[in-house]
Parts: C-alpha cells; sequence; structure tokens
C-alpha cells in the first residue's frame, strides 16, 4: 500500500477526524489510525471497497452517489451517513470528500475526513423535539403568539391565527397585516405600535381584527421587549386573545346601563314633580272639553302644543296623554326649557359628546334619547334659543338627532308635547320663534282654561288638595270652614291651580280639624302683581318694580322653579330676568331676607 510521507502520518494519526485517501478507480488506500481505531479494523480490511461494510446499509446507497459525483465532476462533496463503531453500534458522521487533479483536470486522488456529529444530531433532534412541542402548546392555548424583529416585522405568528383571519404569511409585516384591522381601529393601532416601536415600550391594544369570513371580532394584544445588555431591543414576544365575548358582554351592559340610565331620570323625574296634582280633579265644562281632547289624540302619535296661563296644570295634561297612549310602559321625560341655561340646552336635549366642550369628560345622553320609545314633554318651549329650535326642527322632520361634537346622526323614536304661556304668534311676528317650527308642535293644540274660568272646580280641588296634604301630615281635618270656602270660590286665582295647592298645602300646616285660610295670604304682592296684570293692563315701571320686588322677597331671591318669584308673579323666567335687568333690581339681597 503506497503510502504519505511519515511525519505526515504521524500528524494524521493524532487528529481527531477519521481521515483517508484513495484512488477513484480502487477505493482507499490510506486511513489515519482513529479511522482504524473506530471501527475496529486494519488497515488491510479497508483496502480496495472493504470500508463500505462499515457504513450503514440505509445510508450506503447515498454516500456512494455522493462520492461518484464528486469523482465524476471533481467537484467537493458533503454527506451524511452512520458508521458502526467497534464498540457496537452506529455514530452518524459527515463524511467530506475533496477530489485533487492533475494538470490536465484529472482526477487523479482524493482526500476524505469524517466528523462524528452524533452528540450534535441528538441535541439538534432534541431542539428540533422541544421547538415541535412549543409549537403545539402555542397551537393549543387560548392567546395567538407571535414575534417580531427589533424593527416590528413580524416573523412567527401561531398557525390558528391564520386560519382565524384568512391571512397567509406573506401579509405579516406591519403595513399588510393591518389591513385586516377595523378601518375605525387601524390608524390608531398602526401608530400606538409604530410608537410603541420608537419608544421602546408596548402598550396594551384593544382592536377588532376581520376573520376568514368576513366578520371582525375583538382582540387583545401584548407585547415585552427582549432586550441586549445594553438595553437595545433584540425581539419583540407578544400574544393576541380573543376578547369578543367580553366586549359583546360590555356592549350589553352599557346598552342596559343606558337604558336603565334613562328610566331612573325618568322615574326621578317622575318622582321629583312638584306639579299641582297627581290626578286631574273637576267636572266643568271647559275642562270636559279639555279632557276629550286628551282621549282623542293619546292614541295617536301626533305632536301636541298645550297652551295656557303658568300654574294652570299643562304638565299633568301632557302626562295625561302619555298614560293613554301606546307609549305609556316607556319613559316620560320633562324639560323646562326656561330653567337651562341658553348655552347648555342643546346639550340637555340631544346631548354631547367626549371632549365636545371643555368640560365634557364623558359622553351625555340628551333628554331625547333617555326618553326612547316614550314621551318628551317640552315645558316653556317659548323660551328655546334660537340654534336649540333648529335642532329641535330636525328631529320633529326625520327623527334623528346630533349629539353635540357628533360626527353621525342618531335616530330617536319619541313623541314630544310642548307646552308655553307665551304668545307664540306674537313671538313669531317678533322673529323670535320659528314658524316652521310653531306649525311642526302645533299639529293638535290644546288650551287649558285658568281657574277663574272653572270656578266650578274650586270646591272639588279644595276638597282633593286638603285631603292629599292633611295625609301627607299626618293630620285629620275633617272639614272646610264657610268662610274659607266663600273665599277660595270668590278670589280670581291669577297663579291659577298651582296657587291655589300652595295655599292649601299652607292651611293644612296650621289648621287643626277645620281647614281655614288667611284673606291675607290672597292678597299677597305677588298675587296682586298678577291680578293687576289681568284687570289694568300694563304697570308702570314703579309699580312693576315693587311687584317684582315684593315677589322676590317671598321667594328668598328665587326667579325659577314652582316657589319661584316667576311662577307667583305668572311671567316666564326670562321675561322676569330681563325686567329685573331693566329695572335695575338687585335679586341676590333678598336671599337671606
Amino acid at each position: 500500500m503506497n503510502s504519505p510521507d511519515l511525519d505526515l502520518r504521524l500528524v494524521l494519526d493524532g487528529t481527531p477526524a477519521l481521515v483517508c485517501s484513495g484512488r477513484p478507480d480502487s477505493g482507499l488506500d490510506y486511513a489515519n489510525r482513529r479511522w482504524l481505531d473506530e471501527v475496529g479494523a486494519s488497515a488491510d480490511a479497508l483496502e480496495g471497497w472493504g470500508w463500505t461494510a462499515f457504513i450503514h446499509p440505509d445510508d450506503l446507497p447515498d454516500l456512494l452517489r455522493c462520492w461518484r459525483a464528486s469523482m465524476a465532476g471533481g467537484e467537493p462533496s458533503v454527506s451524511e451517513a452512520r458508521v458502526r463503531r467497534a464498540a457496537g453500534g452506529y455514530r452518524r458522521m459527515l463524511h467530506r470528500v475533496q477530489p485533487l487533479r492533475d494538470e490536465h483536470g484529472t482526477v487523479v486522488r482524493w482526500v476524505g475526513s469524517s466528523l462524528d456529529v452524533e452528540e450534535q444530531k441528538r441535541t439538534e433532534e432534541v431542539l428540533q423535539r422541544t421547538e415541535r412541542e412549543l409549537r403545539t402548546i402555542l397551537e393549543t392555548i387560548p392567546a395567538f403568539v407571535w414575534t417580531a424583529r427589533s424593527d416590528g416585522a413580524l416573523d412567527f405568528i401561531a398557525g390558528r391565527l391564520f386560519a382565524e383571519t384568512g391571512l397567509r404569511k406573506s401579509e405579516t409585516l406591519l403595513w399588510e397585516w393591518a389591513n385586516v384591522l377595523h378601518p375605525e381601529d387601524r390608524e390608531r393601532v398602526v401608530k400606538d405600535w409604530l410608537d410603541a416601536l420608537a419608544a421602546g415600550r408596548a402598550p396594551d391594544q384593544e382592536m377588532r381584527v376581520r376573520g376568514a369570513d368576513g366578520t371582525y371580532r375583538w382582540f387583545l394584544t401584548r407585547a415585552v421587549a427582549l432586550r441586549d445588555e445594553e438595553g437595545a431591543i433584540l425581539r419583540w414576544y407578544g400574544t393576541f386573545t380573543d376578547i369578543d365575548a367580553r366586549k359583546r358582554a360590555e356592549e350589553e351592559l352599557q346598552k342596559l346601563k343606558d337604558q336603565l340610565q334613562k328610566e331612573n331620570i325618568a322615574l326621578r323625574d317622575e318622582v321629583s314633580q312638584t306639579s299641582m296634582f297627581e290626578e286631574i280633579v273637576g267636572s266643568s265644562t271647559p275642562l270636559r272639553r279639555v279632557l276629550v281632547l286628551v282621549s282623542k289624540v293619546a292614541s295617536t302619535d301626533s305632536t301636541v302644543l298645550i297652551t295656557g296661563e303658568t300654574g294652570t296644570g299643562k304638565e299633568l295634561i301632557a302626562r295625561a296623554i302619555h298614560r293613554k297612549s301606546p307609549r305609556a310602559s316607556r319613559p316620560f321625560v320633562s324639560v323646562n326649557c326656561g330653567a337651562v341655561p341658553p348655552s347648555l340646552i342643546t346639550s340637555e336635549l340631544f346631548g354631547h359628546e367626549k371632549g365636545a366642550f371643555t368640560g365634557a369628560l364623558q359622553r351625555h345622553l340628551g333628554r331625547f334619547e333617555l326618553a326612547e320609545g316614550g314621551t318628551v314633554f317640552l315645558d316653556e318651549v317659548g323660551e328655546l334659543p334660537s340654534e336649540a329650535q333648529v335642532a329641535l326642527l330636525r328631529v320633529l322632520q326625520e327623527r334623528t338627532l346630533d349629539r353635540v361634537g357628533g360626527s353621525r346622526p342618531v335616530p330617536v323614536d319619541v313623541r314630544v308635547i310642548a307646552a308655553t304661556n307665551r304668545d307664540l304668534d306674537k313671538a313669531i311676528a317678533q322673529g323670535a320663534f320659528r314658524s316652521d317650527l310653531y306649525y311642526r308642535l302645533s299639529v293638535f293644540p290644546v288650551h287649558v282654561p285658568p281657574l277663574r274660568d272653572r270656578a266650578e272646580d274650586v270646591p272639588l280641588l279644595v276638597e282633593y288638595l286638603t285631603q292629599r296634604y292633611a295625609a301627607k301630615a299626618g293630620k285629620r281635618i275633617t272639614e272646610v270652614s264657610r268662610r274659607t270656602m266663600d273665599l277660595l270660590r270668590s278670589y280670581d286665582w291669577p297663579g291659577n291651580v298651582r296657587e291655589l295647592q300652595n295655599v292649601i298645602q299652607r292651611a293644612v300646616i296650621l289648621s287643626e280639624g277645620t281647614l281655614a285660610v288667611d284673606e291675607a295670604w290672597l292678597s299677597r304682592p305677588a298675587a296682586r302683581v298678577t291680578a293687576g296684570a289681568h284687570r289694568l293692563g300694563r304697570p308702570s315701571g314703579r309699580e312693576e318694580k315693587e311687584w317684582i320686588e315684593s315677589a322676590l322677597a317671598l321667594s328668598r331671591g328665587r326667579v325659577s322653579g314652582p316657589d319661584g318669584a316667576a311662577a307667583a308673579l305668572g311671567i316666564p323666567r326670562s321675561t322676569l330676568e330681563s325686567k329685573i335687568r331693566a329695572l335695575r333690581i338687585d335679586k341676590h339681597r333678598f336671599r337671606s331676607g
């Protein structure tokens, strides 16, 4: 056997690799000591083709094919095959063959080396098995796992997410997977993610993702950054968690809360009413005419305009219409348009969005939305400012409203009943009230007569109110003195039923057994103001100032409300405020009186 130089052989025998050489046509002609020790054979046993006996039968065909290709083409080859060891069993080895050419390019010899890669292959198999197990685990957990490079480009997404969204792996880069986000969420999510990359933080994000079937589901994504020793981000690791059921439940809960809020507000309005009485009492011809109109219009959905002086019971008529209507089981929401500042009335009626103006910290549902399915009663509708009149007209025409700061119309299903003690024809002529709104409101007008026009109802009202307030006060009133009844019958009641209610309530508090009314109560300045307005026409400036100051003194400086000076005088709050300013009356000085 020809062999390399002795010094070279010593070097090759000392190397950990298995080294051999041979000619293209006769197999091995040299194997180093490591080769021989590994397989437990002599050099003679490997000469020629004897070395093939030590290769695993399953690996030999591929190994020979690579070797022959290398000999034929003169190019190096690398292949893997198991070698039988002298100690028993096989070990995987990586075999490299390097052909040697002469000056004509013909392969004349070849040199081969074999490295033991058994441990490396086992390690790789363990890693592969671990990776498969990990991926299997990731596919079974509720969340979808994803990873991304430091620049935010996704490089792994759990397979189930592809099936869920219909995405292809080629579509997983940021600017492509963003296309499956809901249009309303896309800009926000992408911006937050880019900001997170720039700032090195990862916010929790809720977003709607389009599924393979075209529908959207809510997901929550969370991510953490893997950093090097210097704090630089190496990778991102994150999860997508399906929260659609939770979000749907939250939406249903919010709807329920909104409905409860509507009903609670309506209930509070019902409970806190300080109107004159809970039932319509009387049998006079003027009142019967009104009740006939109520019974006819209640079953319809027509808009009703109730007119009449202050204190005649316009809201009571509105509630009667609501109670007899198909909407009786839904809310009745009352709004005193004259008691809400002009700058807030539009928001109060139609609501506002979060951030619509300074102080709008959250969405506010207006009275129309709170009355959904029911009735909105607009008391003192003649006091609405022009902007609110335009918005109300749209609601009546289109059955939709615009929240302040909103971008989309909101459909509403409500019946509108309005009331006023103003002369709206005069207000239209003066440009203070829109004629088109007036015609929309007065589809079915109802005029409530003043108490002086149905004086025969006074005894019934006195009896009803006496028993009502006596029961509340825990007192027993058995009769009404004749003098008191004569006095109440003869009085013209400029404050109408509300004034009668206040007088009876005061009398019940002070009476024992027999109801008695002091005549001085009926000649109070507030009453004289209204009575004078009916009898004498327009008072002088000095008289008007005295009457207003007297009314403010009795109401302790309060202008609006059932016990305010405006109600006592029988004029709208805004009118009284204008007169107070014109006459330079300091209403604040009456508050401590």
